[in-house]
């Protein structure tokens, strides 16, 4: 059962409705940049009753220690990550953090990650039985050695996990796609046919950073995912691509990669997303969600427009 959010909120113009569930803005904290959910809630100033939703770190059937170091390089106007999915596991996240998250302030998505399909269905399962309002699946995740890039970039494996964990829940199920594959919009008729409700668009797209002096890889995992401004291009495309698909099924996107400013977040809801995701942007500006959420309200009333809905999928 959804807990109660502010009513004053969930009237508002950055109110929006997404796979059935109201958010109070637009805007959702990415997978692997906040923590379990409390982490941004220590800096003074933030609250997460600012965004729309939070997406918890990537969880797996049992605990990983993650890569070797080094896990994070900055890159030109972005970030390489490698973190390797590292986490206590399922059972350790449903039973210890989440009582202790506030589901009356945002919603919160758990992000399912796995090995094996059997692993999905597993950790699927176990949110299913918890408080958590959706759940989104990590079949894209570009810095680990096993599962993630091999399922997401192969519509017929993508359709497969989506299936298998889709006949394990009742709650939403959004589905983080790839930008690293050959046709994105295949992938994407793949999974709603298995029963997505909702797109996340785009995960990191793959890259490497390179120690010239030492002629060695910089990150440990060898490769990682570039994320921020650098690929917001790239992510934009997709988003609309994908939004093509998604529109005469009525399925929403959470669309993301390199928005630091409400204009950012303003393109990708005009190229067809409902939501926008803010992951990078926020480890030089933990407070940048108050400035896009302001200017997305100013956007809205100086073009006479009553809610972000009015906005989705305009670009002529």
């Amino acid at each position: 059962m959804l807990m109660s959010l502010p009513a004053e909120q969930l009237r508002g113009p950055l109110h929006v409705d997404f796979c059935g569930l109201p958010f109070t803005t637009p805007i959702v904290l990415l997978s692997g940049c906040v923590g379990f959910g409390e982490e941004y809630t220590r800096v003074e100033g933030f609250s997460n009753a600012d965004v729309g939703a939070v997406v918890l770190k990537g969880t797996t059937g049992e605990a990983r220690l993650g890569n070797p170091a080094h896990r994070v390089y900055e890159t030109h106007d972005g970030m390489l990550n490698a973190i390797g999915l590292q986490n206590p596991g399922v059972n350790t996240v449903v039973d210890d953090i989440l009582p202790g998250l506030d589901f009356s302030e945002t919603r919160f998505l758990a992000n399912v990650s796995g090995s094996t399909i059997e692993e999905y269905e597993r950790v699927t399962k176990r949110f299913d039985d918890s408080p958590i309002d959706a759940i989104e699946i990590n079949i894209s995740c570009p810095n680990v050695k096993e599962g993630g890039v091999q399922f997401g970039n192969d519509p017929e494996m993508s359709a497969r996990v989506v299936a298998a964990c889709r006949a394990q829940t009742s709650k939403p199920i959004v589905t983080k796609l790839s930008p690293n594959q050959t046709d994105i919009q295949e992938n994407a008729r793949r999974c709603i046919e298995a029963g997505t409700d909702g797109f996340a668009v785009i995960n990191t797209v793959t890259g490497m950073a390179i120690d010239a002096e030492a002629r060695k890889p910089v990150i440990g995992n060898r490769q990682g995912g570039l994320s921020g401004p650098a690929i917001k291009p790239i992510a934009l495309l997709k988003t609309h691509q994908v939004y093509q698909v998604a529109k005469p099924h009525d399925v929403p996107i959470i669309g993301q990669g390199g928005i630091v400013s409400a204009t950012d977040a303003l393109e990708f809801i005009i190229a067809g997303a409902t939501a926008v995701g803010v992951g990078t942007a926020l480890f030089y500006d933990p407070l940048v969600c108050k400035k896009i959420n302001a200017g997305i309200l100013d956007y809205l009333e100086r073009h006479s427009m009553n809610s972000v809905a009015e906005l989705v999928g305009t670009l002529e």
